[in-house]
């Protein structure tokens, strides 16, 4: 699969000076982690879930979570566990190219038991979601991972929800990203990406942001994301991808995009003017978040609506600016540092300090390409829209 692949090559080769390059659930975890992009969450009770993926898939979704959690009534998980079997095995017969596609559980034990009952269809699983993650309920939850990648003779990844209480109050929250640390580190090559439960957080003081709003306009849920990069997201090698929170808000229709998008957010201020072109649409408060996770290290984004997903994969696209400061920061000759103008003569590089955004954006380019330089945001996001 590859992200842009659901639309016509011609189109790609217009846009692209880069195309975005193949990857599977077989590639490196790496690779897997930068290029989730838009992860697409589904009730796993839904009657017709195999067609929805596939849909999905033909309009450019490449990550899903089908959900037996916090999505689906406490009654409804038995049946939505029975639904899952059917729905794989349905999949698994058509032998179509499917997403990456994740299982969020409730508890440890289903894991090994979902594993088992989807038998020979559990080729189609990439991995699991941890909901609430902790350092006691997390070793839980990443044995039984463990046992089942034995079981079933493939690789499992698990990706956390750091969601709970501990972390959300102040008196406990240094402790439970120590105790998360110590968890993940010891199931490294298990745990592809860490993802925040933003809702959650939000819930433990009634708060809900409007849809003008941020995740970062509500301090209490910014200062915890903001010690979860610090603690987890570093790039020296000890970090994990860290991926953007929900955005609740889905009263746009993707058909009304098109009307309003005249100018390249690239060629000009990109907050300024997504405001400007967008607005009307209510996507003004989802665009400015997604510009804010990249800008506070987090890469990729949970979903609750197919409509979310083509505006997060265009923002994921590198700039062809961004591609040629990487590069050059890059150069085998820059490796004893200094500092040098950019190509496009606008910013000092400074080699040491931005090497590691330089590795991080190649890896980005890799898997999302990187646009020409006469195109931009607009251009990507309508390539993108179903037609």
């Amino acid at each position: 699969m590859r992200h842009f692949g659901h639309i016509p090559s011609v189109v790609r080769e217009r846009l692209f000076h880069r195309e975005p390059a193949d990857f599977s659930a077989a590639s490196p975890a790496s690779t897997i982690a930068a290029a989730l992009g838009a992860t697409l969450y589904s009730p796993a009770t839904r009657p017709a879930l195999a067609d929805d993926v596939l849909k999905q898939a033909a309009r450019g979704v490449v990550s899903m979570v089908l959900c037996l959690e916090d999505s689906i009534d406490d009654a409804e998980v038995a049946g939505g566990e029975a639904n899952l079997v059917r729905q794989f095995a349905d999949l698994d017969a058509r032998g179509a190219e499917v997403p990456l596609l994740f299982i969020r559980v409730r508890e440890p034990e289903q894991i090994p038991d979902l594993v088992s009952r989807l038998g020979a269809a559990a080729r189609l699983l990439t991995g699991f979601v941890l909901p609430k993650f902790t350092e006691e309920r997390g070793t839980a939850f990443l044995e039984a991972l463990s046992a089942a990648e034995s079981a079933g003779g493939r690789r499992l990844f698990a990706m956390p929800v750091l969601e709970s209480p501990e972390l959300l109050h102040l008196e406990t929250r240094g402790e439970a990203l120590a105790g998360i640390a110590r968890t993940v580190d010891k199931y490294r090559e298990r745990v592809l990406a860490l993802r925040l439960g933003v809702t959650d957080f939000c819930s433990g003081y009634g708060l809900r942001r409007a849809p003008d709003m941020t995740a970062y306009d509500v301090q209490i849920v910014a200062a915890v994301i903001g010690d979860v990069v610090n603690v987890l997201g570093r790039s020296d090698g000890t970090g994990f991808t860290i991926t953007g929170p929900v955005w609740e808000y889905f009263r746009v229709q993707e058909r009304m995009f098109k009307p309003q998008l005249r100018r390249s957010p690239f060629m000009e201020s990109r907050a300024d003017q997504l405001r400007t072109t967008l607005i009307e649409h209510d996507l003004d408060g989802l665009l400015r978040e997604i510009e804010l996770d990249r800008a506070n290290g987090l890469l990729g984004k949970t979903c609750i609506h197919p409509s979310h997903v083509v505006p997060v994969h265009a923002l994921s696209v590198v700039s062809h600016e961004e591609y040629s400061d990487a590069q050059d920061i890059l150069r085998p000759e820059r490796g004893g540092g200094g500092v040098l103008r950019s190509v496009y003569t606008n910013k000092m590089n400074e080699v040491k300090p931005h090497r590691a955004w330089a590795e991080r954006t190649l890896l980005r380019a890799d898997v999302f390409g990187v646009a020409r330089e006469d195109i931009g945001f607009v251009e990507l996001l309508t390539a993108g829209l179903p037609g």
